[in-house]
């Protein structure tokens, strides 16, 4: 049987086999192409197509065989239908390809058709092109005679117009009739320009040569009228008519004429100013120089009263005029000024510039008008190039004025004088005058800000008129260097007390070491009054806004110098030196509540801690503390309300420093701890514990105390107050608890306190009244404790090294959420319902409840206190 099955199996192989070879096998982008076009379900019709997968489908049980026959003969069927189609395609397919050819060849037949007759319209085209070349060619001959018959009587026009004009301009011209000759000559250099392209016949050539000729003329015999009505015994108002005419020629011809009419009438109306300011006059020196700008002033006003309308209005003869004088004026004073250098002061400098820039001034604005009143038309006309004037002759600024340059380091060091004396001036009034009240709209400053910064700008606006150059930047280096003056003599040494600023203070952080702390011994200075706590806030005000104003005043010094000095200018010295202002106010506002506070903490660590028999109310020390927290941070706050910042650096940086000077005498509480009999009593601890839970909730409303809207303090100093008074309250924790094993206790400090530090773990047994022999054993097993640490980080840190980075940065990570962890476990230990340290540590089970129910009470008081 087995035999036979694998016989029949091996048959079924070969069949398979047989079956597959003769299959048509399509690539696989064949088949997919198929799919989309006939789409099909029959499994037939799949390329993977398996026949005994097939099979089994139809015959899926041995009952379902009965139905063999059925199935048989719906095979075949199926096989008839497909030959039957395929045969109908192949016939289709025949008769297709029959239909194709005599399509095809009809096809050809038609596009031989189509090219003969193209080439039959082709012939035609050509034969009817060559009949109307035949048609038209005597038109064509027609318009060729008419077009040159047109330019030869246009040309001989135009040659009688220029003949008859050139003697007509010539007649015109003698009898000085330039009103008409303006009209006509206009036309015939127009009909010169024309005519230009006949250049090369010499009878044209020669009239173009008379009529250069005749420009020549008229210019020369023009210059000569005006000459003649302008000499003395001269009336040029009764031929003004006629110079009017005559100018209107001059805007015709070539601009030389008219260049050299306004040269010599220019030259005309300042001859006297040349002679009566002379270098060798008395009015030439700078102190009567106001009288050179009251002639011209004079001499344009009975120019336009008297000449203005003989010339063209968009000339602007009043303005060249001005502009020539300027010119004058400005190398007339540089020779007097280089010849008479040593009688230079600086008021008459400053006199002499302030009016130079007056006068500068009135004219840009009186010129820039009259350009403005011009017609459209003029100005058009006046912008063509032989028309121009002067492009330098725009701006009137700097023109005269620039000619003071040389000398104005006169100018720079008298404003050096003055501003010396103004800051001697403004320190003085700091003293004298009373403070300035605080507003909720604005920053409360000294008034001689405003008044300093006014004054720079004064200065600043009258350099920039005279030089942008290196005079503006030995004017920025004087503003530097007063800019530190105010905030050194003014600001800094107004200060009260300032000679108890330490500055070692500034910038002090809570991260220092917590043993210098403990042993630095600081004198306390006299408290400040409170107009000498709105003083130090005004101060603080004044130089916050000195910073900013000058920040903007070297924003635009920079927009103002030139831009090759523009990376020399800076004030980033100064702006620490008003930084250091700012910080020296707060560091004095700070000590001074600190000084204020020191004497509750010296009469804390006076207080006998063991006569305590019962947890009381707060402590008076405390009280006191808060009273005079009271008292000084509502006054600094109001004064601060438009500075709140630097409200909040005071805030941060007094508990930064407060809190250590806290923990600081704290430690000098001691003792702390009594055994009578069997009973161990931690009254006093309990007690200094409550005090430092209300002094931390003091510090935690200090930002609004006293204050009708209540802001929730800052984040960051939320979280300074936080960490460092729970640091103290997990001391007294620590200092509370008993040693029933010295291991267990070291432990539970090094997990409570996460700090290494020797001296302060002997302190806290100190405060524990132990004695020196008694702490041996828990010092040496601290020591021992953690050098096994150190070396534990050294080896994990040796690890780290030598394999992998991020082995390494996961393993310090995982050693910081270790740390965190017991932190938060020791702090929820702290403010849990137990009260106690549940610590596995502890051997004791006893002394460890009974110390919790004392921790319970004493945080019950502490929440029915608060």
């Amino acid at each position: 049987m087995a035999s036979g099955a694998s016989g029949g199996n091996n048959d079924y192989i070969l069949d398979q086999r047989a079956i597959d070879a003769e299959l048509i096998k399509y690539p696989p982008e064949v088949e997919e192409v198929l799919k989309e076009l006939f789409p099909s379900e029959d499994p037939l019709d799949d390329p993977n197509f398996n026949i005994v997968n097939y099979i089994n489908t139809l015959f899926p049980t041995e009952q379902s065989l009965a139905s063999i026959d059925d199935v048989v003969g719906k095979i075949c069927q199926k096989t008839q239908s497909l030959d039957d189609e395929i045969r109908g395609v192949i016939r289709t397919q025949t008769e297709t390809t029959s239909d194709g050819n005599a399509a095809l060849h009809e096809a050809e037949n038609a596009i031989e058709t189509l090219f003969v007759r193209i080439l039959d319209i082709k012939e035609k085209a050509e034969q009817s092109e060559r009949m109307v070349k035949e048609i038209t060619r005597d038109i064509k001959k027609l318009d060729n005679a008419k077009r040159n018959l047109t330019t030869a009587i246009t040309t001989l026009n135009h040659l009688q117009m220029l003949v008859s004009g050139i003697d007509s301009l010539q007649h015109l011209s003698r009898k000085r009739q330039y009103g008409e000759v303006a009209s006509m000559l206009e036309g015939l250099l127009d009909v010169l320009v024309y005519l230009d392209k006949y250049n090369a016949i010499p009878e044209i050539k020669e009239l173009s040569t008379q009529m250069t000729a005749l420009q020549t003329q008229l210019g020369e015999q023009i210059l000569v009228d005006f000459k003649d009505a302008f000499k003395p015994g001269g009336n040029p108002v009764a031929a003004s008519k006629q110079l009017s005419e005559a100018c209107r020629v001059v805007n015709i011809l070539e601009p030389k004429y008219k260049r050299d009419l306004l040269a010599w009438f220019i030259e005309v109306q300042l001859q006297e100013y040349l002679v009566l300011f002379s270098p060798d006059q008395d009015s030439a020196w700078l102190d009567k120089i106001d009288r050179r700008f009251s002639w011209i002033k004079k001499t344009l006003a009975d120019f336009e009263h008297k000449f203005n309308h003989i010339f063209p209005a968009h000339w602007m003869v009043g303005k060249l005029i001005c502009v020539e004088f300027a010119r004058i004026t400005r190398e007339e004073l540089t020779k007097v000024m280089r010849n008479r250098q040593s009688e230079i002061e600086v008021k008459l400098l400053l006199f002499a510039i302030q009016k130079t820039t007056a006068f500068e001034e009135v004219m840009s604005k009186k010129f820039a008008k009259d350009a403005d009143t011009l017609p459209a038309s003029t100005k058009q006309s006046s912008a063509q190039p032989h028309d121009s004037i002067d492009d330098n002759v725009g701006v009137f600024s700097g023109l005269i004025s620039r000619s003071f340059e040389p000398y104005l380091h006169i100018y720079i060091e008298s404003l050096d004088k003055n501003l010396s004396e103004m800051i001697a001036r403004f320190s003085s009034d700091v003293k004298r005058n009373p403070i300035p009240q605080a507003t909720d709209e604005q920053a409360v400053t000294l008034p001689c800000c405003a008044d300093f910064f006014v004054y720079y700008k004064k200065c600043l606006i009258q350099c920039c008129q005279l030089s942008t150059g290196t005079s503006l930047l030995s004017l920025t280096n004087i503003f530097a260097k007063y800019l530190n003056e105010f905030a050194n003599r003014v600001l800094l040494m107004n200060l009260p007390n300032k000679a108890t600023i330490r500055e070692s203070g500034i910038g002090m952080s809570l991260g220092a070491n917590l043993t210098s702390l403990l042993s630095e011994k600081e004198p306390v200075s006299a408290k400040l009054v409170q107009d000498e706590v709105r003083l130090c806030c005004v101060l603080l005000s004044s130089a916050e806004y000195c910073l900013e104003t000058a920040v903007q005043l070297e924003e635009k010094l920079k927009s103002k110098i030139n831009s090759d000095l523009q990376d020399k200018v800076s004030f980033a010295s100064q702006y620490d030196s008003f930084h250091n202002v700012i910080s020296a106010c707060i560091q004095l506002l700070v000590q001074d509540l600190e000084n204020s506070c020191e004497p509750p903490l010296v009469a804390m660590s006076k207080l006998n801690w063991l006569a305590f028999d019962s947890v009381r109310d707060t402590s008076n020390y405390v009280n006191a503390i808060n009273t005079h927290i009271k008292m000084n941070v509502p006054i600094i706050r109001d004064c601060l309300a438009s500075a709140r910042k630097y409200f909040t650096q005071f805030c941060v940086k007094f508990v930064n420093s407060f809190i250590p000077k806290f923990i600081s005498y704290v430690v000098k509480c001691k003792p702390l701890i009594s055994i009578v009999g069997n009973e161990y009593r931690t009254f006093g601890a309990e007690q200094l514990l409550l005090d430092t839970h209300s002094l931390k909730t003091i510090l935690m409303d200090l930002p609004s105390i006293g204050s009708q809207v209540v802001r929730k303090p800052p984040a960051s100093y939320t979280k300074i107050v936080v960490r460092e008074m729970t640091r103290a309250e997990m001391m007294l924790k620590v200092v509370m608890s008993k040693i029933d094993s010295p291991r267990d206790y070291v432990e539970y400090y090094l997990k409570l306190m996460q700090d290494y530090d020797l001296a302060m773990f002997q302190k806290l047994l100190d405060m524990k009244a132990m004695k020196k022999h008694d702490q041996m054993p828990l010092l040496d097993l601290f020591r021992a404790r953690v050098a096994q640490v150190h070396d534990s980080n050294r080896g994990a840190q040796a690890t780290a090294s030598g394999g992998n980075m991020d082995a390494s940065n996961t393993h310090s990570i995982l050693s910081s959420s270790s740390v965190m962890n017991n932190h938060a476990h020791a702090m929820s230990n702290h403010s849990g319902s137990s009260g106690g340290v549940q610590s596995a540590s502890q051997p004791s089970a006893q002394p460890i409840e009974n110390e919790s129910s004392r921790m319970r009470r004493l945080e019950k008081l502490i929440k029915r206190k608060l």
